[in-house]
């Protein structure tokens, strides 16, 4: 399959390319934030800029770590694999902020392993201007929080590129606040693609004739337009994705069992294991029983299952036999 083209996040890619020039002509730092929900190529929008943008000059990246957050996980990422004999820190609370497995009793104070976080990325990026990257700033661990913020209010020649989901958290929000309050701050928030634009990427991975404005528009509503799930229905379905489906509210008997999943609470995941499908299967079917129930939740489609005769596949003996083995 051809890969899927970033379309729609020219005019976000030119900002934080100009954002960048600035600060390489000496501009001062400069802090840029992208919001968007999940899915909408926060991430691509990195990587496109990383590409085309800085060449030959210092990046620190670092994203959060979802499952089991520690203290100064983006630190801990952006050290990883570095060689910091060389930072004039304490070793041991550099061990510390590396996360490393022997590390030593923490016996600093918060205040304190800020400040020598601080001195560590200022030894990193040095006097050339350079680009940190903090990626999932609403899953990011407080102190990673403070930290960033604070890298923000510094007189460092780098330009702060942070992505987030909207936050739900007040630590989160607060921060948000602090980046986008700076002087000069780039502030950019990805909204779901336009019919238009799905039509644009349709006609570069399947050609022009493939598709035209109506199937443009029926794959549009079948992905509300987000990036990532226009992506993983190329993916599964391939030129299927371009048959216009017909108007009918009538699931499929998979559809039907991933709804009976889905209302005992099960993530994709989970529900994969227990169907012995793909995560991205999964992921087509509850966009398609979405659109074919009407729902714009998976919460609202468990609703719309239970308020009435829909014959929703719970689960049989043999189905919740595989559910229990995967648990």
């Amino acid at each position: 399959m051809m890969a899927v083209p970033m379309v729609g996040r020219a005019p976000a890619l030119d900002e934080l390319r100009r954002a960048w020039s600035r600060v390489r002509g000496g501009g001062g730092p400069l802090t840029a934030v992208v919001t968007g929900a999940s899915g909408t190529g926060k991430s691509a929008l990195v990587g496109a800029f990383r590409r085309g943008g800085p060449s030959s000059v210092e990046v620190l990246a670092g994203t959060a770590r979802v499952h089991s957050p520690a203290p100064y996980d983006w630190l801990a990422a952006v050290l990883a694999g570095r060689d910091t004999r060389g930072i004039d820190v304490p070793p041991d609370a550099l061990s510390w902020l590396k996360q490393d497995p022997d590390v030593p009793r923490e016996r600093y104070t918060p205040e304190a392993l800020l400040r020598i976080a601080v001195t560590t990325v200022r030894a990193l990026v040095g006097t050339a201007p350079a680009v940190l990257i903090a990626e999932d700033l609403h899953a990011l661990d407080p102190a990673s929080l403070n930290l960033i913020a604070e890298l923000a209010t510094t007189d460092l020649p780098v330009l702060l590129l942070v992505t987030s989901q909207p936050p739900e958290d007040p630590l989160t929000m607060r921060t948000l606040a602090r980046l986008t309050g700076r002087p000069g701050a780039v502030r950019r928030h990805l909204r779901g693609l336009l019919p238009a634009e799905v039509g644009e990427i349709l006609q570069h991975v399947y050609g022009v004739e493939a598709a035209p404005p109506e199937v443009a528009e029926a794959v549009w509503r079948r992905t509300d337009g987000n990036p990532y799930r226009l992506t993983e229905l190329i993916a599964v379905e391939g030129p299927a994705a371009l048959t216009i489906p017909r108007q009918s509210s009538e699931l499929t008997a998979r559809e039907r069992e991933v709804l009976g999943l889905l209302a005992e609470a099960m993530p994709n995941k989970q529900i994969a294991r227990v169907l012995g499908i793909s995560v991205r299967t999964v992921t087509v079917h509850v966009s398609n029983l979405l659109r074919k129930t009407g729902a714009s939740s998976r919460t609202e489609a468990v609703l719309w299952a239970l308020s009435g005769d829909h014959h929703v596949g719970w689960r049989d003996n043999d189905t919740a036999a595989r559910s229990q083995s995967s648990a």
